[in-house]
Parts: C-alpha cells; structure tokens; sequence
C-alpha cells in the first residue's frame, strides 16, 4: 500500500480495495463499506448511478443534481468522468449533504481510480474549501444533517437525485417515507432517483409518494432500483400492488419509528 493509501486511514476510516480494482473505504462508525466490495466501487457509482440517471433525463442546457451523501465523492466525480467522456455540453450542478467532516478533509489524500486523476483540483478544492467551480460545473459539499440541508430547497429543482446513503439497518433516517416526501417535493415531474437498494421497504417509501418504481439490471452488477414519477419505458416496472398483496406484514419505515 502506499503513502497517499495509507495516509487516508484513520480512527472511523479505512481503505479498502474493492473487485474492480478500485478503492472504496469502511466506516468504522456505520459498520458498512461505501461501496460494494463485489460490484466495485468505481463501477457501483458509474453504473447504478450515473450512467442509470442519464440514460433516462432529458436533454437539457442545465443539470442539476442532489447527491445524497458526499462520502468519498464517487458519484460527483464519476457524473464529471460521464459527461466529460460523453461531451454533454450542459451546465452541471451538483449539491452533496455529508456530516462526517473529517472524511471531507481527508479526501486529498485518498487513492481514486486512474479515471478521476483529472479531477484531483476539484477534490482538492471540495477537501479545503467544499466548493469547486468553472464555466460549466459547480460542485458544493453541505457539512451537516442531510434532512435538514433538502429543507432549504423549495421547488422542484433537481433532475437527478442519488440516493446512495448508508443502509437502511444502519442509517434508517435517511430511508423513510417522510424523507421521501422530501425529495418528492424537490425532484422534477421527469427527474429520476437511482438507489442501489432493493428492498421492499425502500421501494414502498417511493411508491407512498406517488414514485413509479422500476427495476434496474445492467451486466456486471447487481440488480438496483429507479424511481420517477414519469412512465419510463425500455425498464422494467415494479408491480408494487403485486408486491404489497404479497408482503402485507412489509411496511415503509416512518420517521415515527427511528430518530436523527
């Protein structure tokens, strides 16, 4: 391991090398990885993510998109990777809640893949200053509670939403279907939310708030979820009355029962 890999270590972090060759880290705090460790974690945030939401959003002079949580900033940099390698010319605006601080403060010394290298200047601006921007992109980092910073977004802004927190099990206020009504009250008619959870429960939250919920499959990873209030086609929709009339005991997790 070398220096820059080591240095990023620390009491509630530690690096970790995923299957597809790049580095992810453990939270020691959470009891999880940032990514998955089988689907790796460049792939995990190029595929369920990034290359998800863009496959289904308009064209448009201007993408706004809300990254829920910062955390080693694999989904911003991978959107910046995505549009760079495709020549999407619109003005790209990414805001990101993230509450660990020290995690932000040590990004300029974690190991990203060789496809981020170009974006060491951005990371290096979010790490000191948790904004970076140029004619074309502008990327901010909120230091604090998540639920409290989508609070300060009155309208529907945002086209994209990745909603990437940790688990359910481990960070449920994030994943409720008050959190939800949330982001329902912030997304566009035709904006997408891609999630990596499968879950019945996550997928209810979504439903309960008037969500199309659909079934994402791409090779290499494992199967994710899209949620839009848009009819998205060449997907496959989720049946939720099926899965309801099936799983009646499954309910929605509810702001009533976890706590910030």
């Amino acid at each position: 391991m070398n220096t820059l890999t080591s240095s990023f270590d620390d009491e509630q972090h530690k690096i970790i090398l995923s299957e597809d060759g790049s580095y992810t880290a453990y939270s020691k705090e959470y009891d999880e990885h940032y990514h998955s460790l089988k689907d790796g974690a460049l792939n995990e945030s190029l595929s369920k993510h990034v290359i998800a939401a863009f496959k289904f959003i308009q064209k448009s002079d201007e993408i706004n998109i809300l990254d829920i949580c910062f955390g080693l900033g694999f989904n911003t940099l991978a959107t910046l990777y995505y549009v760079k390698q495709n020549n999407i010319k619109a003005k790209i605006n990414i805001y990101s809640p993230e509450l660990d601080t020290t995690l932000i403060e040590s990004l300029r010394n974690f190991t990203y893949p060789k496809e981020f290298e170009e974006f060491k200047e951005i990371t290096i601006a979010l790490a000191n200053n948790k904004v970076y921007k140029n004619e074309s992109w502008h990327v901010s980092i909120y230091l604090g509670n998540a639920r409290e910073y989508i609070k300060e977004f009155s309208h529907a802004k945002f086209d994209i939403i990745y909603q990437d927190a940790f688990s359910p099990s481990s960070n449920p206020i994030l994943w409720t279907k008050e959190y939800f009504k949330d982001l329902a009250n912030i997304i566009k008619k035709d904006g997408i939310i891609t999630t990596y959870s499968v879950a019945l429960k996550t997928r209810l939250a979504l439903y309960e708030n008037g969500f199309n919920v659909y079934l994402y499959s791409a090779k290499g990873i494992r199967d994710s979820t899209i949620a839009s209030f848009s009819e998205l086609y060449d997907i496959k929709k989720v049946d939720m009355l099926h899965k309801i009339s099936c799983n009646k005991d499954v309910k929605a997790l509810s702001d009533d029962e976890v706590s910030y």
